[in-house]
């Protein structure tokens, strides 16, 4: 099975999606409005969404309480680590762990988006994916 889409439930889809979209690059695929404002975004190739909504008979969880390794969505990092991380926190992201280098010689960084949720900047020594 191929993975479609997975959900984070957050107090403000449109801005959230809009964060995403002009910081990291994904596109909006489909956008709804009240009272969930169901947005799904999806990055260059095309391949998992991630669907942004809200729902009031569901708490939203505290994601800036989170320890990163619980939950995060970690990205593909290209060009200059130091340069991209600085650019999200320009943006409005919060750094939680600064660049390092794990021992397969890959660079990682830890930050949150402006509403707590755990993103990861991933730069690999060898590409997992093609």
């Amino acid at each position: 099975m191929k993975i479609e889409h997975f959900a984070l439930i957050v107090k403000d889809p449109p801005a959230v999606a809009r964060w995403y979209k002009e910081n990291l690059g994904l596109r909006v695929v489909r956008a709804g409005g009240p009272p969930t404002f169901t947005t799904f975004i999806t990055d260059e190739c095309n391949q998992v969404m991630v669907e942004i909504y809200y729902n009031q008979s569901v708490a939203v969880p505290d994601y800036a309480s989170m320890d990163p390794l619980v939950v995060h969505m970690a990205f593909v990092a290209s060009g200059d680590m130091r340069e991209q991380v600085a650019r999200l926190l320009a943006a409005g992201a919060t750094l939680y762990s600064d660049i390092g280098t794990t021992p397969a010689g890959d660079q990682l960084a830890m930050l949150r988006d402006p509403w707590g949720f755990s993103i990861q900047l991933a730069h690999r020594q060898k590409p997992m994916l093609s």
